[in-house]
C-alpha cells in the first residue's frame, strides 16, 4: 500500500506564510499534507515539480457563483487560474432563505445587480430548497472546488418581511426571526452575512438590506458571532466618497460592538484619488480604535464593456435606457430604433452623472457591420467632436447598425494607475479579493486575477515578491476569513495546491461565448501556465483540461 495518494516532487514550494521560498516535495493523503520538505515514501501518482512553483490553493474572497453552482460545481473558470476555494453570497445577495414560489424576487436581484439573467435561472436554478442549509446541501455534491458561503441580508430580510423589507426598518420580532435565520446558517457551515449600501432593485428602488438600522445589523452581526466566527460583508455607497467614509465608520461600531471582521468591496484607485488615500485614511481610523475593517483590492483595471443587447451597470442611473435594456430581444431593437424614444433618451445621457458619467469615454469594440469598422478603437467623446453629434446618438446609431450588439470598452479608467494598483495590493488594511467573478457576466470577466497578480505585478513589474503574493492570495486571507484548515502548506491542512510556471503563467485576452444555460453569453479569461490544481488532495484541472474529480467542500 502506498504510502500517500499523491506526492509532487522536486519543485519550489511557496508555503503560503511569506517564508523565503525552498526546493522540495510535498505529500498527500485522505485530502490532508502528510510532509512536506522531503518525502521518501511511496505514492500512488506522483507529478515531477521540477522548474515549477507550488503554492497553496489560491482563495477568491468576492464571487457570485450562487447560481452557477447549480449546474456548474468548477465555478468555471476559476479553477484554471488556481482557484481551489471561493466565497459566494456577497453584496446582500443570496440564492436562500427563499419562501416557495417566491423566487421571483431574488432573482430579479440577481439579475439587476450581478448580470445573470432571468432565462438561465429558470434553465438551471431549480430554487427546489427554502431554507440555506438546504441550498448547500443542493450544491454540495458537485462541488469541485471549496465554497464558503456568505447569506445575503437583503434575502433575509425579504424571506422576513415580504415587501415591507423595502418599506420600514424592522421590528424586534422580524429581527429575532432573522438573527434565528444568520444563526441556522452559520450552524450549516456558512462563512457570515454580506450587505449593501448602494444596489438596487429591477424597481429602482433600494435593497431590502439599505432600509435597516444599526440596531439591526448589529443583531446580525451578534447572531453570527454567536458561532465563533464570521465575516459581515459590504458593498459601500461607492458614488459618493462622504458617504462611503460614512459607512467604513459604521463598519467600525459594528465590528467593535460584535468582534466580528467587516470586509468592504471595493477599495478602487482612481485618477482623482490613485491611492484611495480618503478610504485607506478611514480604514485606519477605524484600526486605530481596534476595529478589524478591511478594504478588498483587485489588481486588474476596472475595464468593462457595453452592449445594448445585454446588461450594463453604466446605464442603470437613466431610467427610459433602462427600462429599454430590460425589455425582451427583439422588441428592445424596436424601441431603441423608434424616434419618439430618442429625444428622451438623449435628454438623460446629456445629464447623466455617477458612473453613468463616464460614457463619453468609452471606445468602440468588437462590431458586426461594415459601417461601423472605421469607429473601432476610437472613443465615444472623439466621435462626438469629430461628428458634432451627441455621445447618446453615437451609442444608438452604432448599435442600431449592429442589431445591438456593438461593444463599447471602457478601458483604463479606474484601477489603471498601476503602481499605485500595487501599493493598495500590498496594504495592510485590505484584502487580495474584490473581483465578482460570476457576476457582471456580459460586462466583463472577474476570473483570473489572481493570475494577472503572478503575471504583472511579480513578473512584469516586479512590484511584489512571488512570497509576498502567494501570501496575500492564500495564507492571510484564510486566516482573516476564518478558513483556517487550509490556505498554508503545512502538515494537517487540506492540500489545496497550485502548480504553475512562473515564467509562463498568464491570463488570455477576454472571449465573449455563449455557454450560459438558457442561451446566455458571457466574458470568460483562460489561462496558460497551471501545471496542475488540487483541491483537498485531487487533481481537478490539469494540463489545461478538467479532470472528472469533484472533492470540493463547504468551507
Amino acid at each position: 500500500m502506498a504510502d500517500a495518494q499523491l506526492v509532487i516532487r522536486n519543485t519550489q514550494i511557496v508555503d503560503g506564510t511569506g517564508a523565503p521560498a525552498f526546493i522540495g516535495d510535498l505529500a498527500a493523503r485522505d485530502g490532508k499534507i502528510v510532509a512536506i520538505g522531503s518525502f521518501d515514501g511511496t505514492a500512488e501518482r506522483e507529478i515531477d515539480g521540477s522548474g515549477l512553483t507550488l503554492a497553496p490553493g489560491f482563495i477568491d474572497i468576492h464571487t457570485h457563483f450562487d447560481p452557477q453552482l447549480c449546474w456548474d460545481g468548477l465555478a468555471t473558470p476559476s479553477l484554471e487560474h488556481g482557484v481551489t476555494t471561493i466565497v459566494m453570497g456577497n453584496c446582500s445577495l443570496s440564492l436562500a432563505p427563499v419562501r416557495p414560489n417566491k423566487s421571483n424576487k431574488l432573482v430579479m436581484m440577481f439579475q439587476v445587480i450581478e448580470d445573470i439573467k432571468e432565462k438561465t435561472f429558470d434553465a438551471a436554478v431549480p430554487f427546489s430548497w427554502e431554507t440555506f442549509p438546504e441550498y448547500l446541501d443542493h450544491i454540495r455534491p458537485g462541488l469541485g472546488l471549496n465554497v464558503g458561503a456568505l447569506i445575503g441580508h437583503s434575502a433575509i430580510r425579504y424571506y422576513v418581511m415580504g415587501d415591507d423589507s423595502q418599506k420600514r426598518t424592522a421590528t424586534e420580532a422580524e429581527i429575532e426571526a432573522m438573527c434565528a435565520i444568520v444563526e441556522e446558517a452559520m450552524a450549516a457551515g456558512a462563512l457570515g452575512v454580506s450587505s449593501s449600501y448602494v444596489d438596487i432593485d429591477e424597481n429602482m428602488e433600494p435593497v431590502p438590506s439599505r432600509f435597516a438600522d444599526f440596531n439591526e445589523k448589529l443583531a446580525l452581526c451578534k447572531a453570527m458571532a454567536r458561532s465563533g466566527r464570521g465575516v459581515w460583508q459590504v458593498v459601500p455607497y461607492f458614488p459618493e466618497l462622504p458617504k462611503q467614509l460614512e459607512n467604513i465608520r459604521e463598519l467600525g461600531e459594528l465590528s467593535l460592538a460584535s468582534g466580528v471582521m467587516c470586509s468592504l468591496q471595493p477599495i478602487l484607485s482612481s485618477p482623482n484619488s490613485p491611492d484611495a488615500s480618503e478610504s485607506i485614511a478611514a480604514l485606519q481610523a477605524e484600526h486605530d480604535r481596534g476595529a478589524k475593517v478591511y478594504g478588498q483590492v483587485m489588481p486588474r483595471c476596472f475595464d468593462l464593456n457595453m452592449r445594448l443587447s445585454e446588461t450594463s451597470m453604466l446605464l442603470y442611473a437613466l431610467p427610459s435606457w433602462k427600462a429599454i435594456m430590460d425589455s425582451p430581444m427583439p422588441g428592445r431593437i424596436a424601441k431603441f430604433a423608434d424616434e419618439s424614444n430618442r429625444e428622451k433618451l438623449l435628454e438623460e445621457m446629456r445629464n447623466a452623472q455617477g458612473m453613468s458619467g463616464a460614457l463619453p469615454f468609452l471606445r468602440v469594440g468588437q462590431v458586426n457591420s461594415p459601417e461601423n469598422k472605421k469607429y473601432v478603437g476610437k472613443m465615444l467623446l472623439e466621435i462626438a467632436g469629430a461628428e458634432k453629434r451627441e455621445i447618446a446618438e453615437i451609442i444608438l446609431d452604432l448599435a442600431l447598425a449592429d442589431d445591438l450588439e456593438t461593444e463599447f470598452q471602457m478601458v483604463g479608467v479606474l484601477n489603471a494607475d498601476k503602481p499605485a494598483v500595487g501599493r493598495l495590493l500590498d496594504h495592510p488594511l485590505c484584502h487580495f479579493g474584490a473581483s465578482d467573478a460570476g457576476a457582471h457576466i456580459t460586462q466583463f470577466c472577474g476570473t483570473g486575477d489572481t493570475t494577472h497578480l503572478l503575471e504583472y505585478f511579480v513578473r512584469e513589474s516586479g512590484q511584489m515578491t512571488l512570497e509576498r503574493a502567494v501570501h496575500r492570495m492564500t495564507g492571510e486571507l484564510a486566516r482573516d476569513w476564518n478558513l483556517n484548515d487550509r490556505g498554508t502548506l503545512e502538515v494537517g491542512k487540506a492540500a489545496d495546491l497550485a502548480l504553475f510556471d512562473r515564467d509562463t503563467v498568464a491570463c488570455s485576452p477576454q472571449e465573449f461565448v455563449n455557454d450560459f444555460p438558457g442561451e446566455a453569453n458571457r466574458y470568460v479569461r483562460r489561462s496558460t501556465g497551471y501545471r496542475a490544481v488540487v483541491v483537498n488532495g485531487e487533481v481537478v484541472f490539469e494540463n489545461g483540461a478538467y479532470t472528472d474529480a469533484r472533492p470540493g467542500n463547504i468551507v
